[in-house]
């Protein structure tokens, strides 16, 4: 099969530090090159796959300072994947809506996934106009404020199996994981690891747009003896930094649609204790690979059975559940069934 991934060019394929949806394609990617596929790769030019890479601009834009403009890059990226659609059977799209317009118009069968939230007003009319546009969910959860799109399944994320081994949780502490923001509630993190008589090592970044934040909200708390904010890491570090860890503490404070940092830390072995938000409760399961509080005193409660759970069996979970290969397969099965409804007569390997 011959299969075009279009990626965003916020980060890298993978990123060089943090970014989930860029981390997700590369992972996509290299599991069907694996497979046998074709594939093609539209990112950065500074992405590293084992699939044929299409530059569609030189550098990620977040580590490009003189970027002002962040749709005319994805425009012309856009435009590169129309120009060349004829040359595949299917064309992935991980740009949320920004190439429905002209991919409709060209003839070839394509699909998107979302990969973010989708409870914002504005999506509601793209999606009245595009309701025939084929998208994939990232969790049943996620499908709530938007039930007009056309789902044609859910696939959960996947890491490469080998990509992160089971650690011992030696370090004892409890581990943050991925952005400063208020949806991801750092601060409430600092309070339950307080509550829970727990060290806390905080591995985030802080965007541009939550920078305020981060100075007037967390910045203040990382003084406390308990906290090691320890900033932005990359892959390398991870497996260190989440096997050493007694528990990943995820108390997001919106509707998360998947959340790759608590199958990160089940890869490691390390069991997470999240809040009953979006996607957790289809991710997490109850007593084997964490626990799903309601508060900060239900956390602080969890946290203190974390020695209870099985690492062995966390992992094993992951194995089970959320490796790279399995949601590689099922979006090849996804594929095939959309290129025979639109191309019936058209054999695809």
């Amino acid at each position: 099969m011959k299969i075009a991934q279009v990626a965003p060019l916020t980060e890298a394929v993978p990123p060089k530090l943090y970014g989930g949806t860029e981390r997700i394609v590369a992972y996509l990617t290299d599991e069907l090159v694996s497979l046998g596929h074709d594939v093609t790769l539209f990112a950065s030019g500074d992405s590293t796959t084992t699939a044929t890479l299409a530059p569609a601009w030189p550098q990620a834009l977040r580590l490009d300072e003189r970027i002002r403009d962040y749709i005319a890059p994805h425009m012309a990226l856009i435009e590169t994947v129309a120009q060349r659609a004829k040359e595949f059977d299917i064309i992935h799209l991980h740009v949320d809506y920004i190439g429905y317009s002209v991919l409709k118009r060209i003839g070839v069968p394509f699909l998107a996934t979302l990969h973010g939230r989708l409870d914002l007003p504005e999506l509601q009319r793209i999606y009245d106009l595009f309701g025939d546009v084929p998208v994939v969910s990232i969790s049943d959860s996620q499908r709530e404020p938007l039930p007009q799109a056309n789902y044609v399944s859910t696939v959960y994320h996947g890491l490469p199996e080998r990509h992160l081994a089971c650690g011992s949780g030696a370090g004892g502490y409890l581990a943050f994981i991925g952005r400063i923001s208020p949806e991801k509630a750092p601060d409430a993190a600092i309070r339950i690891a307080a509550k829970a008589g727990k060290r806390l090592k905080i591995a985030a970044k802080v965007d541009k747009v939550d920078r305020d934040y981060f100075a007037s909200r967390i910045e203040p708390l990382l003084a406390q003896p308990h906290v090691d904010y320890i900033g932005e890491i990359g892959d390398s570090a991870k497996g260190e930094f989440l096997g050493n860890a007694a528990g990943l503490l995820f108390p997001i404070a919106w509707p998360e649609p998947f959340g790759l940092a608590m199958i990160e830390a089940m890869a490691c072995g390390t069991p997470v204790v999240a809040f009953r938000n979006g996607s957790v409760p289809e991710v997490v399961e109850e007593d084997v690979t964490g626990f799903i509080v309601d508060d900060e005193e239900q956390a602080a409660a969890a946290v203190r059975r974390l020695h209870r759970l099985d690492r062995a069996r966390v992992r094993h979970a992951f194995e089970q559940r959320f490796t790279a290969r399995r949601m590689a397969e099922d979006y090849v099965a996804v594929y095939r069934r959309l290129i025979a409804r639109e191309r019936p007569l058209k054999a695809v390997v």
